[in-house]
């Protein structure tokens, strides 16, 4: 049966919904924002995580509260197709995908209110046993310098030295050197590396450099190649790896796979970068069907929505080298007492959470 049949018709009550920030200084020039969308039905509480970029789009959207009509009771399915009908932004977003983070993050919350209301769990509902997660710590490297300046490998070999064994997914950019490439290879912690190759008119934009290209896939044999930007330089680059090139930022759904230049291995599986329950859903059992892997993929989240894709990850895709670290790996300076990875599972008896 299909993962989304077993859970569309469970019921759902909305008596109404309210809106919360959060916000954390990850570095002297990024603040991240997001919005926990909260569903209240009854004596519970679903809840969700709008991981939009723009801090604009947050503002307006809690400025304007929670004063959509989404009472009255329906299904995860009728309550899906009472969003399509409504409009979920007050002012335009800044960026398009963003209406799909959006779009999530009300589903999710939707998904954890009806199963807290029916006493049971997400993982239980799927027949899906959750286990130990397996995961990588994302990282763009810094530069001492400053934006522009050489980077080095200090911030990796710190967590190295307080948190051994950790595996990594690494942002390549255009000031990577021979000998940093090789500091990094030296560790063999790098599981994957994200060449960005699909962003445009943002903080981490990495040119295509075909060069760049060439050292770090020479360097590092056995890594995941996210996100290549295929050019007619770079394929013939590329095409000898194409086993291990995998990708994020294109991928919405089944039809995002198939157009891939190359038939993956794996993709990454962004809950937030889908949208909708039903095509997430229908995009896990299509991957299982055609023996395509997939690894789950965070987006800087600061409250209940790390614990969403840490919870589905563990259900579907646990041994993968999933983008699901703890918060806390994400500070500029990491705590001192983070789990290490593989993670025990941690889900609430009732409803879509991983308990902290």
């Amino acid at each position: 049966m299909a993962s989304y049949d077993l859970i569309k018709d469970l019921p759902l009550q909305v008596d109404g919904h309210e809106l919360r920030g959060h916000e954390l200084e990850l570095s002297p020039d990024f603040t991240r924002v997001t919005t926990e969308i909260a569903l209240r039905g009854g004596d519970h509480e679903g809840v969700g995580e709008d991981v939009t970029y723009d801090g604009l789009d947050h503002v307006a959207f809690q400025a304007e509260g929670g004063t959509l009509d989404l009472t009255g009771s329906h299904t995860l399915d009728s309550f899906a197709r009472r969003l399509d009908e409504l409009e979920l932004w007050p002012s335009p977003p800044v960026r398009d995908d963003s209406r799909r983070y959006r779009r999530w993050a009300f589903e999710s919350a939707a998904l954890d209110l009806a199963l807290r209301q029916a006493g049971r769990s997400l993982a239980e509902v799927l027949g899906r046993d959750a286990r130990p997660l397996n995961f990588v710590v994302s990282m763009r490297l810094t530069s001492p310098g400053g934006p522009g300046s050489p980077e080095t490998a200090e911030r990796l070999l710190s967590i190295l030295q307080r948190f051994p064994g950790t595996r990594f997914k690494l942002d390549p950019t255009n000031t990577w050197t021979d000998e940093l490439v090789d500091e990094l290879a030296a560790t063999g912690a790098v599981d994957s590396l994200d060449l960005k190759g699909f962003y445009s008119g943002t903080p981490v934009d990495v040119d295509t450099d075909p060069e760049l290209y060439a050292m770090v896939l020479e360097a590092f044999p056995e890594a995941w190649i996210e996100d290549a930007d295929v050019t007619d330089e770079t394929r013939p680059i590329l095409k000898p790896h194409a086993s291990r090139l995998t990708w994020d930022a294109p991928i919405h759904g089944v039809a995002d796979v198939e157009a891939r230049p190359w038939r993956p291995r794996m993709v990454n599986i962004k809950p937030s970068r889908v949208g909708p329950l039903a095509a997430l859903f229908g995009l896990y059992d299509w991957c299982e069907e055609q023996g395509i892997g997939a690894y789950g993929g965070g987006q800087t989240e600061l409250g209940v929505g790390r614990g969403h894709i840490q919870y589905l990850a563990s259900i579907f895709h646990p041994d993968t080298p999933n983008d699901t670290a703890p918060s806390g790996y994400n500070q500029s300076t990491p705590l001192d007492d983070l789990l290490t990875s593989p993670l025990e599972p941690r889900i609430a008896a009732a409803g879509f959470r991983w308990d902290a």
